[in-house]
């Protein structure tokens, strides 16, 4: 197979902040969320922490995933949609720093703005977003690769895209034509208000073939409609045929089709947690993809997601990245 990985999701520009509770209430955000808002919201937010300094990456969920991956010595692709802007441009040439080949090479952009996603971390490390998807709302089923899909190892979608329609529908053929060609599927379940708000969508894309899912507690517990990780895990045998549900701290509560175990994760000083799932989810699937059993994968991503809340930003730098191997 030419790659380990297949993602496909929203291609936003992170614009990570430190903030305080107290600014983040004066800006009149949900503390701890991924709202979604139009591009004036966008402006204003932009214009009220213009004070502060930020830092700026090619991101979206899925797409961290796959830089995570690649950073560990992976091969991966990614399907995604940015304008013809100074955003894009920057988009499109930091994945290519990173090394993910994308259906981005040698393709005409349109018109339009690059969505964004500002990033605010509190003091205890919580992250709040607030995304301006841009074009990537309009991430349409011309972005997958059939090609990349059939030489993947494995296809993984971000659940974000279910708030999309084309980008549902997007997700929903490359899932179809990797169960086409028996190549397993993925799904993030991205984020509690997903699946508050788009829960039958994600059943959807999970389809009758699913077989991995990434979820945290608290978006599994509100996906099974159930008040533990434990009891959460006995119905998500039902969705998928293997899963890492990640519960803080705790680590992760992870069934590989036949045993449901916890797997630790090392004690860190937590100083943002913005980018942990998609970290878990890179290297539990570089694990998977170089012969480590599910639990060595699991204690991979464990290990990868633990270092980088101790960084500020959406990924490490690659050499700390490769560094988790030893």
């Amino acid at each position: 197979m030419k790659y380990d990985l297949y993602g496909i999701g929203n291609a936003l520009v992170d614009m990570e902040y430190q903030v305080s509770n107290h600014k983040l209430a004066e800006l009149g955000v949900d503390k701890g969320l991924m709202t979604l808002i139009e591009e004036d919201r966008h402006h204003e937010l932009v214009a009220q922490l213009s004070d502060l300094e930020h830092k700026k990456a090619s991101g979206g969920s899925a797409a961290n995933t796959v830089i995570a991956t690649a950073q560990l010595g992976g091969k991966s692709y990614y399907s995604c949609k940015v304008s013809n802007d100074e955003f894009g441009d920057f988009y499109l040439k930091d994945m290519q720093a990173c090394g993910v080949d994308t259906n981005l090479d040698g393709q005409v952009r349109i018109d339009g703005t690059t969505g964004k996603c500002i990033v605010m971390v509190t003091p205890d490390a919580d992250r709040t977003m607030n995304t301006y998807l841009g074009v990537t709302i309009g991430l349409d089923e011309d972005a997958v690769s059939a090609e990349a899909i059939q030489n993947s190892k494995y296809v993984y979608m971000e659940g974000y895209l279910v708030a999309s329609p084309t980008g549902k529908a997007a997700a929903l053929k490359a899932a179809a034509t990797a169960n086409q060609a028996n190549i397993p599927t993925v799904l993030t379940l991205s984020d509690p208000n997903m699946v508050e708000f788009f829960g039958d969508g994600l059943l959807e894309m999970a389809g009758d073939n699913l077989d991995l899912l990434f979820c945290n507690d608290d978006e599994a517990t509100m996906m099974t409609k159930t008040d533990s990780p434990e009891k959460a895990a006995e119905a998500l045998k039902k969705i998928a045929r293997r899963f890492a549900i990640t519960v803080g701290a705790d680590g992760s509560l992870i069934y590989d089709g036949e045993t449901l175990q916890k797997v630790p994760a090392p004690k860190v000083e937590v100083i943002d947690t913005n980018g942990a799932g998609d970290m878990y989810a890179g290297a539990f699937l570089y694990g998977l993809t170089h012969n480590m059993s599910f639990v060595d994968s699991a204690r991979l991503a464990s290990k990868a997601a633990s270092k980088i809340v101790t960084h500020f930003g959406p990924r490490l730098p690659a050499a700390q990245t490769k560094a988790l191997l030893s």
